[in-house]
């Protein structure tokens, strides 16, 4: 009997629905109007791929999920958490207090008090200080009468020794059992402030992804396939149980943009390329290693600066639905665009407002498959000089963000996906070659169902201290371990990256080491 696993993901213009069997090959696909809410959007797609493919519910085994559900919460600050945090450091740390520079209404919004305490560690794992076990009983009792809904914690050089993290978690199982407290040494990595930015955020979105999580159960089983296990697309183009990211959500914040990446990878087999993925807003342009995303160093979600694993990305504002305008002679094309009013506004359906889009159209560079577009009045109405000049524009402005993405001067393959990807050209300055995918248009979701359980762990060592060897395998079995807790089957678990990076800033041969762990679904 085949089985079956329905991928999801939402893009700021259109959500995106796919089935596939067990051999990743498509089966159908569906493509329907993102919602304000994300959620009903994804309930619609959802019930259209399983109305119009032939396949048995009975068959589907899981559904993945690629959600904007917790980039949405924080960047219009809703549905967020009040979080208490604590910071373990002093007698350091005391000159800039969390949450400093963070935009006033979210911080805000979030904020329910913080508390710094004594304690912390090393960077070779030894304490600096006697842990204040009660401050920190103080400051959670004061939690609880403020009825937070989370409580973050962040101890100096945590990622080396987590023992006092762990013991802010054990004493607030004592005083507020019922209250998820997150840890910043399971959240991301060395850098003090932006490790405990990333952890209050983790906090504050448990609240909205518990939400979502359990609207999205109802709607399965509403659909009759409430025995499919739930998964959720990360941010570094693995994938994890409900369970595991209804802790973890911020590991979700960027994930639609990995699923293309990843999607592109899929559909192609190319593992090391430029991947652009051309919406109906922007054009999101990344790097594939090894069939995943290259990484960034830093990440600022709405204002705050983090270091969560995330995607090395560059957007522009070039896009389908992206507006052309003529000021002062000069052709304007982009950052505004008229999104999935593209059918209601745009010339070749009838309206006034000439789009990217039209001027593919009308330069006979791409096709839509809607009775509804009519490409000739796209040709009739947009003058000949102007769909050249537009045309040129939109084409060098994606080459330069092509060239901003690129760490080798050599040309490389470029893949383009998305629902927009149809407007480009086959050949592009700099580029060994083009390549435009079948099913380009469902890359994300292709990129969501496909991808494998995966788990990142990064620690600090000093070679000093911990043999090199024992320091790797320690960081391993870490990630082994957590990517099964991520739903990971432990027996096809595998290490898919180790990176050392040396820290010539302290003393003791200290590294950084960086470990991914994958493995297939556990069903």
């Amino acid at each position: 009997m085949t089985k079956y696993k329905v991928g999801i993901d939402v893009g700021s213009t259109h959500t995106d629905a796919v089935i596939l069997d067990e051999n990743n090959n498509l089966i159908h696909a569906e493509k329907t109007m993102t919602t304000p809410d994300v959620t009903s959007g994804i309930i619609n797609a959802l019930k259209l791929v399983l109305e119009r493919s032939s396949i048995n519910k009975d068959d589907v085994e899981a559904v993945m999920f690629g959600t904007t559900h917790i980039i949405n919460a924080i960047v219009q600050r809703r549905g967020l958490g009040r979080v208490g945090v604590i910071r373990v450091g002093l007698p350091a740390t005391e000159a800039i207090e969390p949450m400093l520079d963070w935009p006033v209404d979210l911080r805000d919004s979030v904020n329910a008090g913080s508390v710094m305490v004594k304690g912390g560690h090393d960077y070779t794992g030894e304490p600096i200080t006697t842990f204040d076990e009660n401050s920190v009983r103080r400051a959670l009792e004061v939690f609880r009468d403020k009825k937070v809904e989370a409580v973050a914690v962040t101890s100096v050089w945590s990622v080396v020794n987590p023992e006092h993290e762990l013991k802010v978690r054990d004493i607030a199982k004592e005083i507020i059992p019922d209250v998820p407290v997150v840890l910043s040494h399971e959240i991301s990595s060395i850098g003090l402030l932006e490790r405990e930015n990333a952890t209050i955020l983790n906090a504050a979105t448990i609240k909205a992804m518990i939400n979502a999580i359990n609207a999205l159960k109802n709607a399965l089983t509403e659909m009759g396939i409430e025995h499919a296990r739930m998964f959720f697309a990360q941010n570094d183009g693995t994938t994890a149980s409900a369970d595991y990211i209804v802790k973890f959500p911020i590991f979700t914040v960027v994930a639609p943009i990995s699923n293309s990446i990843r999607g592109a990878y899929v559909l192609t087999g190319i593992p090391n390329a430029i991947v652009a993925d051309t919406g109906g807003a922007t054009t999101n342009i990344g790097a594939l290693i090894n069939g995943y995303p290259r990484e960034a160093l830093e990440v600022e979600i709405s204002g705050v600066r983090t270091n969560i694993r995330a995607p090395d990305v560059i957007a522009i504002g070039l896009a389908g639905g992206s507006i052309v305008e003529v000021k002062e002679g000069d052709v304007k094309v982009g950052p505004i665009s008229v999104g999935y009013r593209l059918i209601y506004e745009g010339v070749a359906w009838g309206g006034n407002t000439i789009t990217a889009t039209d001027i593919a159209l009308a330069k006979g560079i791409m096709t839509i498959d809607d009775p509804q577009c009519r490409p000739e009045l796209a040709r009739s109405k947009i003058p000949t000089w102007l769909v050249e000049r537009a045309y040129a524009k939109m084409v060098s402005m994606l080459e330069d963000a092509l060239d901003k993405i690129k760490i080798r001067p050599e040309p490389e393959t470029v893949i383009l996906v998305g629902g927009g990807s149809a407007m480009w050209p086959k050949g592009l300055k700099n580029a060994k070659e083009v390549i435009r995918p079948r099913h380009a248009q469902y890359a994300n979701a292709v990129g969501a169902a496909t991808a494998l359980i995966g788990a990142t762990v990064e620690k600090a060592y000093s070679y000093e201290q911990v043999p090199r060897d024992k320091a790797i395998q320690d960081a391993s079995e870490e990630a082994k371990k957590r990517a099964i807790e991520a739903g990971a089957d432990s027996s096809s678990i595998e290490i898919a990256e180790i990176e050392e990076i040396a820290m010539p800033y302290l003393p003791g041969n200290a590294v950084k080491i960086r470990v991914k762990a994958v493995g297939k679904l556990r069903l």
